[in-house]
């Protein structure tokens, strides 16, 4: 992950992030970043099990971050899914171990705000950016 400082945080309410993952390592990971850079500016929540995720979702989430390989329901349903919820397309983003064009063609351009290869330094990179926008946007 990025070593800059995130910008001066704005005065409004704690952002409302979920991650559903069946990896407990990755949502730890997950945890630990947002607690050292945002840290009461984000409300983090993580889910293991994606039927369990589904039904605590709704138009209130600012970010959701859905693996696109899990057991019982794919990221693919995850997202369908909550968007069903009330989140929107533009909430939402996908992590995967494939590269970019395989999750380029399952999520075309307006169909999630971002997909994220797990593996790749810069996308990380990119991706904190987004955190950021998001976090920080007054």
């Amino acid at each position: 992950m990025a070593d800059t400082d995130p910008p001066a945080a704005s005065p409004n309410r704690s952002k409302r992030i979920v991650l559903v993952d069946d990896s407990p390592a990755y949502a730890t990971s997950w945890r630990a970043i947002f607690a050292q850079r945002y840290g009461e500016q984000v409300d983090f929540e993580a889910y293991q099990d994606p039927v369990a995720a589904i039904g605590r979702l709704g138009p209130d989430v600012d970010l959701l971050l859905v693996d696109l390989e899990m057991p019982i329901l794919d990221g693919c349903s995850v997202a369908r899914l909550a968007k069903e919820r009330g989140v929107s397309e533009k909430r939402i983003v996908i992590v995967s171990g494939h590269d970019a064009d395989v999750l380029h063609r399952l999520f075309p351009q307006g169909a999630c705000l971002a997909v994220i290869n797990k593996a790749e330094a810069q996308q990380q990179s990119a991706f904190l950016m987004i955190l950021d926008s998001i976090v920080f946007r007054h």
